[in-house]
């Protein structure tokens, strides 16, 4: 009984304030703010520090991974959300296929700007016992004719036009999280059934978003690239605002699978009334 007071009282509070207006208007200037002024936490940070190995567990389990958990997680509390509510197949898959698609979009991205890295690189091999040395690092030598796969298979480095990747990833997943869970506080004003499960789901989706939110904070206090977090964080926050903010809000078809939440709680309120209070229009 206690346990399950504490379980309400967090994720009503969590819903309370992912569902509000001002975070849902005001998360992705955040995020933005962030990665333009988040390297500039390197001066304060310890290189020493267990996050300035990219070894560390947080990187390997999760980083590495982070499409897959946030698929694992947001995709279980979407569908058991969806299916709960209206008990349809085809309208949980409709809601589903906005991971799909969001992962599409993912994978595309990464296809080109590894294509784009290949394209303008060019390898170079380190002369270690060079005498010549340039601001304390070895003299690099270009050699022409070999692929990124050969350069780097055979020791050597290579330089190219960068995005990273890895912000890119955590930027969409924090955007993509906080549109997804946000549609709980709204449910729950509107007198939604909520079990155990789901508030659960609920809990697991908010602290995936407060890990990628410290794991982004890590890459750009720890490892600073600029620009190529500055690149990464704009297509993400792009990729977002072409989905989330554009496409979805063409309404539920056989060509978009709508906004968040949209076509659920009809059945239990007035409809129009509903929807908007559901869908937050800004």
């Amino acid at each position: 009984m206690f346990f399950n007071t504490v379980l309400v009282v967090l994720t009503d509070l969590a819903a309370r304030c992912l569902g509000s207006a001002i975070f849902r208007k005001h998360f992705h200037l955040v995020l933005s703010v962030l990665v333009m002024f988040g390297p500039a936490l390197s001066f304060w940070v310890s290189q020493h520090s267990v996050f300035a190995k990219k070894t560390h567990f947080l990187y390997r389990i999760f980083l590495r991974s982070g499409w897959g958990w946030t698929c694992i997680f947001v995709g279980s509390f979407v569908f058991l959300l969806s299916f709960s509510i209206r008990r349809s197949i085809s309208l949980s898959i409709r809601h589903l296929s906005r991971l799909g698609v969001a992962g599409g979009l993912w994978v595309g991205f990464c296809k080109l700007l590894d294509l784009l890295e290949n394209t303008t690189g060019s390898c170079y091999e380190r002369l270690l016992n060079s005498p010549e040395v340039t601001n304390g690092q070895p003299l690099l030598v270009l050699r022409e004719g070999a692929s990124k796969s050969e350069c780097l298979r055979a020791g050597m480095l290579w330089r190219g036009y960068e995005v990273s990747e890895d912000v890119f990833l955590l930027c969409l997943c924090c955007l993509l999280l906080a549109e997804e869970i946000a549609v709980f506080g709204p449910y729950l004003k509107l007198g939604g059934f909520s079990g155990g499960p789901l508030r659960i789901l609920f809990l697991f989706c908010v602290l995936l978003l407060w890990l990628w939110i410290f794991l982004l904070l890590c890459l750009l206090a720890y490892f600073p690239q600029f620009p190529t977090q500055l690149l990464g964080g704009a297509l993400g926050c792009l990729s977002w605002r072409g989905l989330y903010q554009s496409w979805y809000r063409l309404g539920p078809s056989w060509y978009c699978p709508g906004r968040p939440g949209q076509g659920l709680l009809n059945t239990k309120t007035n409809g129009a009334a509903a929807e908007d209070k559901l869908n937050h229009d800004q």
